[in-house]
Parts: structure tokens; sequence; C-alpha cells
């Protein structure tokens, strides 16, 4: 089965995605089938069991809809059982120094570069592909993604895109809004200014960029590849609310 989200970043279309919040694999095989690239299941916000997002990602397989997953923390023991759910991606939250992104992506991948721990089992398809051919793509897979959504890895920013075997950089506008002072305003000129300057700098680095909040016009015009704009919930209160609108019109 093709992988749109990795196809699109191969040939520099942007992936579109939904936050997967909700415990019913409905959501996300529905997100998959409905031609989302990607699915972001929220292990961080959303009361996500690891039971639960290996359940969604068993769901997405045959979709050609990617599974990334957020962490809770950027905690290497932490980290470690969701790699072995053979996600596409893992982002991890809040990492403000380029030690921290270093350590998360030492987190992610196998010694001598890292310092995963061994304990293969849905990525090898349960022994049906070759270990050694696995540990070659594990290298680079799961694609590793550090949010930025503190004033302080702004301000660490250059030395964190320094750290190598970063695959990508996720923008989180409203907790950085709140660290500077400004909660969720996201029209204010100051966040955006910071916005536009974080986002230029990813791209002259050549990392991909992502977010999961905002304007999609706005955050195509900054450079993003790839956008999670709309979330399991969203999309239904979305749905439920225009239903009732068009009826108490008609």
């Amino acid at each position: 089965m093709v992988n749109r989200f990795k196809e699109n970043l191969a040939s520099g279309k942007i992936s579109l995605g939904s936050v997967i919040t909700l415990s019913d694999l409905c959501v996300s095989e529905l997100a998959g089938d409905c031609g989302m690239d990607f699915c972001w299941i929220d292990a961080e916000h959303a009361p996500h069991t690891i039971e639960g997002v290996h359940r969604h990602l068993i769901a997405l397989r045959g979709t050609g809809c990617a599974g990334l997953v957020r962490v809770r923390a950027n905690d290497p023991m932490l980290i470690k059982p969701y790699l072995d759910l053979a996600p596409d991606g893992v982002i991890i939250p809040m990492v403000n120094s380029a030690e921290e992104a270093a350590r998360a992506v030492a987190a992610c991948r196998y010694p001598l570069t890292g310092i995963r721990g061994c304990g293969v089992r849905r990525a090898v398809r349960y022994g049906a592909a070759d270990f050694f051919d696995y540990v070659k793509e594990s290298e680079t897979e799961p694609l590793v993604i550090i949010q930025i959504e503190h004033i302080d890895a702004v301000r660490n920013l250059d030395e964190i895109l320094d750290v190598p075997g970063i695959g990508s950089i996720c923008v989180g506008p409203c907790d950085l809004s709140g660290s500077m002072g400004i909660l969720n305003r996201m029209d204010d000129e100051k966040l955006n200014k910071v916005l536009d300057e974080v986002c230029a700098k990813v791209k002259d680095r050549g990392l991909l960029l992502g977010t999961a909040a905002g304007d999609f016009a706005g955050w195509k015009a900054r450079g993003v590849d790839w956008f999670a704009g709309i979330s399991d919930w969203g999309a239904m209160a979305a749905g439920l609310r225009a239903f009732r609108k068009e009826c108490e019109n008609a």
C-alpha cells in the first residue's frame, strides 16, 4: 500500500492530516479512507492508552494514511514502547534546547547513534521482514519530529536546528503564544513575527515543517510541508452544527 505522506514529502506536495483524540478506531480508519495523508494520534493531550494507539495504527494499515504519534514527553523510557508500534513518525513535545533535541533523536535511534532498546515485533511484521533490513531502515525511520512551542525554544532555535537526525520541526503556536503571555491570540503581531522567523529558519535548513493549528493559507505561505488542520471531534462538531443550522434555516 502506498504511503501518501511519504510520497508527498518526496514530491514536495503538502500533506494534510487529522488529529485523532477519540478512542474509537473508526475515526482513524475513516480519516484514512477519506483521503487524509496522515493521522496525528495524540497521546499527549488525549486519553489514549498505548494499546489504543497500537489499535489506531493497525486501523490505518491498508488505507495509505501514515500514522504519526505524539508522545507525552521527551523521555526515552516513555518514547521506547511507542517506537515498537512502528509509527511513521514520532512527535516529541516541548523541546526547548539543543540538548533536549539530541536526547529526543537518541531515544528514537538504535546504538551506536542512539540509545533505543531493541524489542522489535510489529516493525518486522512479526518476523516476515528481515531484521537487518529493518535495522538499516531504522536509521531514518520513524521520522523524528520535534515541537517548537515555547519562547525558550525560539531563542535556542539555531542550536536546535544544528542537531543531526531531526526529520521535521512542528511549530506549536498556541503553547508558544502562552509562553509569550498572549495565550491563543493568534492574530497578535508579535506572535506572527516570531512564527514567520521560526518557519524561515526551518526552511533555510532544509528541514520539513509542520503544524497542527491555524489558517492553512497562512501556513502554506510559510512553506509548511504537512498540516493537521482538523481533529476527529472538531469535524464531528462542525458537521453537527452545520446540520442543525441547515435544518433551522430550511
